[in-house]
């Protein structure tokens, strides 16, 4: 968690400065165009991807603004989507690209960016916490940032491990009990909240990195998984892993060996990245995280840290395992206690609608569901009967809601699909696996400005 010589930056912000440093340099950049499909050719090898349709109504007819949709073609298609991608789940599945690693876990976290009072902003300070108000065997915790630019300006974060039990935690009421916390309390008060945000992360590390490449293209960034999740850090790995993907793409074009496939496949790039300070990174700290799945949670994460990570540097002879997808390991309502969180006082904590405002977020609303349903049956029959409904609280947008039928006899699954901040969150930690993400129309989601 050292941090001394770092830069604080809104990660937003480098996004935008590094997409117009790419366009100078001829780089075509397509803001507005979602991409909804992986494109194949005859031999099964990647083509490229194609954009979805723009103006089709909800019930799939051409609105009067429809715009066909383009497919965009290359030797070599590198997959850069983020975290838990729609595209990247069609390419471990088609090529099954996790064969021989561990299944991804994840952590959802949730941001949000305040002006505080000057007297209480030390630019460049940094804070890490752990802990509270998660139980022990929950894993989360948080940072604050003093950014140094001018303005008072404070990011803070929370993230909770969706490996989670308790069906009744929401992750965005812990965040908002953690800011009621003294320590973190004396510095909002009398400051203003001016944006939110949340997003899935990788935690799976190095038990689940996949195979990187298959025939005619490669992961990069988070698709595959290269944060290190003791440090809450991954763009310099994914920017590092991007640069080691592009230099076996162009060893690929540029190589006198015949392709097997029409869709070129960079096989150095997977050695690159084995011999880069991303394998060893990520390596030495593989076995943080798991260490949480012990009777001891927290505390047993602590030692274990304490007595071999900083001894051995993750050199021990052993690695730990991660125990399964994060979807399996929700406990049954009945067997756990609903949590009660405080109202929020709109002081420091706040109710989620006011929050999801922050985000910007806008979607066309006569437009084909972005969020669908394998089975309309599921979520009354088993989510709701077995596990009360956990979509209703993991969502940090408010998505989901369980409401009567019109007859009054019974429930079923509300979708809000215009709150949706694109998390990727129900598509992870859905029991049933029900819950589909697919894009929806190029242009919509949130708007981090300045995040």
């Amino acid at each position: 968690m050292y941090n001394h010589g770092n830069y604080l930056v809104r990660l937003g912000n480098v996004v935008s400065w590094l997409g117009t440093q790419a366009e100078e340099l001829g780089v075509e950049i397509y803001p507005g165009c979602a991409a909804s499909e992986v494109v194949f050719h005859d031999d099964g090898s990647v083509k490229g991807i194609a954009t979805n349709d723009m103006g089709i109504a909800k019930d799939g007819s051409p609105k009067e603004h429809f715009e066909r949709g383009m497919e965009l073609h290359a030797k070599c298609t590198i997959f850069a989507e983020g975290c838990h991608g729609h595209l990247a789940k069609q390419l471990y599945q088609r090529f099954d690209l996790r064969k021989n690693c561990a299944p991804q876990t994840y952590g959802i976290g949730l941001k949000e960016l305040w002006e505080v009072d000057p007297a209480k902003h030390t630019p460049g300070l940094v804070e890490h916490t752990v802990g509270w108000p998660l139980n022990r065997t929950t894993y989360g915790g948080a940072f604050v940032y003093h950014l140094d630019e001018g303005s008072p300006l404070v990011s803070m974060g929370f993230v909770v491990g969706l490996d989670y039990k308790n069906p009744y935690l929401s992750p965005f009421k812990e965040f908002q009990r953690w800011k009621t916390h003294p320590g973190v309390r004396s510095t909002l008060e009398g400051g203003k909240r001016v944006a939110y945000g949340a997003r899935a992360l990788n935690e799976g590390g190095f038990q689940s990195i996949p195979k990187l490449t298959f025939p005619g293209g490669c992961l990069i960034g988070c698709s595959p998984g290269f944060m290190n999740v003791p440090k809450i850090k991954g763009t310099h790995n994914a920017m590092r892993s991007g640069m080691l993907a592009a230099e076996s793409i162009f060893e690929a074009i540029t190589g006198d060996a015949a392709s097997p496939t029409k869709g070129l496949e960079p096989v150095s790039y997977e050695g690159k990245i084995r011999n880069s300070h991303v394998w060893k990174e990520l390596k030495s700290v593989r076995n943080i995280r798991p260490s949480y799945h012990t009777p001891l949670g927290i505390y047993g994460s602590i030692m274990y840290t304490g007595l071999f990570y900083f001894l051995c540097r993750g050199k021990e002879p052993w690695t730990l395992s991660h125990g399964g997808p994060d979807c399996k390991k929700l406990s049954p309502a009945k067997e756990c206690t609903p949590i009660e969180y405080p109202k929020p006082d709109g002081v420091v904590s706040f109710d989620l609608l006011s929050s999801v405002a922050l985000t910007g977020t806008n979607h066309e609303g006569d437009q084909p569901p972005h969020l669908t349903l394998k089975d309309d049956t599921v979520p009354v029959d088993n989510n709701l009967a077995v596990y009360d409904g956990p979509e209703q609280r993991f969502c940090p947008a408010g998505v989901y809601e369980y409401v009567p039928l019109e007859s009054g006899d019974g429930m079923r699954l509300q979708i809000n699909a215009q709150n949706c901040i694109h998390c990727k969150t129900c598509d992870i930690k859905d029991p049933s696996q029900n819950i589909n993400w697919v894009a929806p129309e190029g242009g919509g989601g949130p708007a981090y400005t300045g995040m």
